[in-house]
């Protein structure tokens, strides 16, 4: 696997996180840069799976949340 080039940058974190982080990163010997990278790039992927199933799913038709509560009350479901 090619290593990509990095960029520096700030983040700002809440202290808890930022504690939470250096305890992960001294126990499993990483860096803090390399969970968060880790993290990002989840939520990338996670992102991009949300997408991919929004694309598979365009074609169904639209229900209402009206229609859809209509639904579930005539089906005895509420």
């Amino acid at each position: 696997m090619q290593k990509l080039s990095t960029k520096r940058s700030t983040i700002y974190l809440d202290e808890n996180i930022h504690q939470t982080l250096r305890i992960k990163a001294a126990e499993t010997h990483r860096s803090i840069s390399d969970l968060v990278n880790e993290a990002v790039k989840r939520t990338f992927a996670e992102d991009q799976q949300d997408l991919e199933a929004f694309e598979v799913r365009e074609s169904e038709p639209l229900v209402s949340y009206e229609a859809m509560l209509k639904s579930l009350k005539s089906d005895g479901t509420i």
